[in-house]
């Protein structure tokens, strides 16, 4: 967005590994994303991908840390979904929701990368929750914790694109990229390791169903 590039954000962070090896820093702690790869579809998983190339090269010690999709308390995506169910009569769901979702807690995340950081491996660590759901299926069970009548449509992601881009000038937010469409519907948020979450999506919804989703997340 203007001169805010994956490019720009890949030499901020080498400035940084730079620093912190010059620095005699023991060891650093890389919260990237599951499946980065330099062959990936949107530029936010090649860049990720480039940044633990970096890394591995610097010579610190390192882990990274992959999470799938975070949810927890003022999140993003979970919570402005129960925002849409509680104030549209209509929800999209680009493509029919049929591919996988694989949501773990912050806390999950938190807790894992501060296991990482006592190791002294190099180590590259998926942190993934222990449910997996299609996307359709989490979606449901959003609206039916927040009490929603709104309508689940399938529609084309490109439709799901232009709807999000006018939901967004209402609320003066990026609601949506094309990216993060491409992200979701080839179900690059699921892991294929072992999950390492442990709190539940399930219950976690079923305890704060009655408060996500009151105000919008910008």
């Amino acid at each position: 967005r203007g001169s805010l590039s994956f490019e720009r954000a890949l030499g901020d962070t080498a400035v940084l590994i730079d620093a912190a090896r010059r620095s005699a820093i023991r060891r650093v702690v890389h919260v990237s994303v599951v499946n980065a790869d330099p062959s990936a579809p949107t530029a936010y998983f090649r860049a990720k991908a480039a940044l633990e190339q970096n890394l591995g090269a610097s010579g610190l010690s390192y882990a990274i840390v992959r999470p799938t999709l975070t949810y927890g308390r003022r999140d993003i995506l979970i919570n402005n979904l129960a925002w849409a169910l509680r104030h549209l009569p209509m929800v999209g769901i680009p493509g029919g929701g049929r591919y996988p979702i694989q949501p773990v807690h912050v806390e999950d995340v938190a807790r894992i990368a501060l296991e990482c950081a006592a190791r002294s491996d190099d180590v590259t660590v998926d942190a993934a929750g222990p449910e997996t759901f299609e996307y359709r299926e989490l979606v449901e069970m959003v609206r039916r914790a927040v009490g929603s009548r709104a309508r689940l449509v399938a529609v084309p992601p490109v439709v799901m694109a232009v709807a999000a881009r006018l939901v967004g000038l209402a609320v003066r937010d990026v609601v949506l990229t094309r990216d993060e469409l491409i992200e979701l519907t080839h179900g690059l948020l699921v892991s294929n390791s072992p999950p390492t979450g442990q709190i539940r999506f399930s219950e976690w919804l079923a305890a704060n169903g009655g408060s996500i989703g009151l105000r919008y997340a910008s």
